[in-house]
């Protein structure tokens, strides 16, 4: 029984060792959303710190409409950074379900 605590234990430190080395990765990458047929790209870092802003000319004659592009592209980069931080921790948790709620990283 005492094998089987101290193989959970260091499981559990490997997983976490993991865990941090992903939320490292993820803070480190920057991704770009788009919207608009690329007239309008956002950049964005793991931890979606905005990085970049790139607006085609011709959007800036409407300006609700650049509004409009740069939220969805803004948004794009979001959910863009969502999903590769899912897919990294995934990894991390090896496949490990989370409860409903728990978002990572932290």
């Amino acid at each position: 029984m005492r094998g089987n605590i101290g193989q959970l234990m260091q499981q559990a430190q490997k997983m976490q060792e993991n865990m941090q080395r992903v939320q490292q990765e993820i803070a480190a990458m920057e991704v770009t959303g788009s919207a608009g047929g690329g007239m309008v790209n956002v950049t964005l870092s793991g931890s979606k710190e905005c990085r970049k802003v790139r607006i085609d000319p011709s959007v800036l004659s409407d300006p609700e409409m650049a509004e409009d592009l740069i939220a969805a592209a803004f948004n794009d980069a979001s959910n863009r950074i969502d999903a590769a931080s899912r897919e990294k921790m995934a990894g991390a948790t090896a496949g490990m379900p989370l409860p409903p709620g728990v978002k990572l990283p932290f």
